[in-house]
């Protein structure tokens, strides 16, 4: 006890109790203002939410609701987008095929009529009516990131998807005048949006059927053979066998008839 009588008195005693109240009002100084900040940007993010959502709102009104019906609950030539997901909307906005430029058996590619910035506002919108696939998370489209196995991706896309979009990405003819479009030159995330909801003729690939590993995969094996291109010559479409055979037959009658003309002008 004597001791830490004499410690208290010393003249150091006070300046490190000083030192102490400092630390220790900075630090709690310090988390307050983590806290706050946190606070702040949550408080941001969702006033910045809110903003996109209505101004998803009077986009809609002025461009979609024709079709899909006020608050997209569906009409005369429109389905119901409730629940679609912003992943849906992101894809068929940004890829031009929304709104259609007419009615056909499916809707075209063509330039998008809104700004990236537009888009996500309408995806927003859509996304607030109803639980959804959302827009990818950039991780699962970077096609160089570890771990990435093109190998793998080649077998899902040949057991998956090449009995429509063609072994070689380039589409193919479906039934009543529908196609699967070719997957050269399309963006990974769009990709991935297909794979995530299944746009028109195209079956939906959930998390369950395809990991979002396996997507990107796959979507790294097409970025592969879209940049290697065909080593082999003349694609010819790489529609196939069909078209390699007319070109065949095609360039042989040419030629037969070519060197029955000039022996019967020889001939003559």
């Amino acid at each position: 006890m004597k001791a830490l009588s004499q410690n208290r008195r010393h003249p150091l005693m006070g300046l490190a109790l000083l030192l102490l109240g400092l630390l220790v009002t900075g630090g709690l100084y310090s988390v307050a203002s983590t806290v706050n900040q946190a606070q702040a940007a949550t408080q941001v993010t969702a006033a910045a939410s809110q903003d996109a959502i209505a101004e998803g709102e009077k986009l809609f009104n002025a461009n979609c609701a024709s079709c899909h019906g006020m608050g997209a609950t569906g009409g005369p030539s429109g389905p119901n987008l409730v629940g679609v997901g912003a992943a849906s909307v992101d894809f068929q906005v940004a890829t031009g095929r929304m709104p259609m430029q007419m009615n056909g058996p499916q809707a075209m590619v063509k330039p998008s009529q809104f700004s990236e910035e537009q888009t996500a506002q309408l995806a927003a919108y859509v996304a607030s009516l109803g639980a959804g696939p959302a827009v990818p998370e950039e991780e699962y489209l970077d096609v160089n990131a570890e771990g990435v196995d093109i190998a793998k991706g080649g077998d899902l896309f040949r057991i998956n998807c090449a009995m429509c979009h063609n072994a070689a990405a380039a589409g193919g003819a479906l039934t009543r005048g529908k196609f699967a479009p070719s997957l050269h030159g399309v963006e990974p995330r769009h990709i991935y949006e297909a794979m995530q909801t299944g746009p028109q003729n195209m079956p939906v690939f959930s998390d369950a059927n395809l990991k979002p590993e396996d997507k990107r995969d796959i979507i790294a094996y097409l970025k592969t053979i879209e940049a290697n291109g065909s080593p082999g010559g003349l694609q010819l479409g790489s529609l196939g066998p069909v078209a390699e055979g007319l070109f065949i037959w095609t360039a042989g009658l040419a030629l037969i008839v070519g060197f029955m003309v000039w022996l019967t002008s020889r001939s003559s």
